[in-house]
């Protein structure tokens, strides 16, 4: 068994589309709207055939917190340690908030954490 996709409930569905797009080096699907609904989504998919469904709805509002139970961020292996440093440096020359420097974790992971557009947390790690 495998995970097929893991989907986000985004406010700027382009805005997040892109972002992935250009610091991930991913592919997007088609949109697909849904107008009954008020609906629409993209698939993007990494190279190793990951995919991360980025959905709106008109009537989704803000969560009230970060810390709650739930999801708390999604991990990308972006390959060595210089190249979680390298994507931790662009995130924070960008502009984009970077949570945690690179570090290793207590389980052994080298890692970063930056924050998404809308402030969801991904972890930048190392094979």
């Amino acid at each position: 068994m495998k995970i097929d996709h893991i989907a986000l409930w985004v406010k700027d569905l382009e805005g997040m589309k892109n972002f992935y797009l250009k610091y991930f080096d991913c592919k997007s699907g088609e949109r697909y709207e849904n107008p009954t609904k008020g609906f629409s989504s993209f698939f993007i998919r990494f190279d190793d055939g990951a995919r991360l469904e980025l959905m709106h709805r008109n009537d989704i509002s803000e969560h009230n917190s970060r810390d709650a139970f739930g999801w708390t961020h999604l991990a990308i292996q972006v390959g060595s340690k210089a190249e979680v440093d390298r994507m931790t440096c662009r995130f924070e020359e960008d502009g984009l908030t970077v949570e945690s420097r690179p570090r290793v974790t207590g389980d052994g992971y080298y890692e970063s954490v930056i924050l998404d557009p809308e402030d969801n947390r991904i972890e930048l790690v190392s094979e």
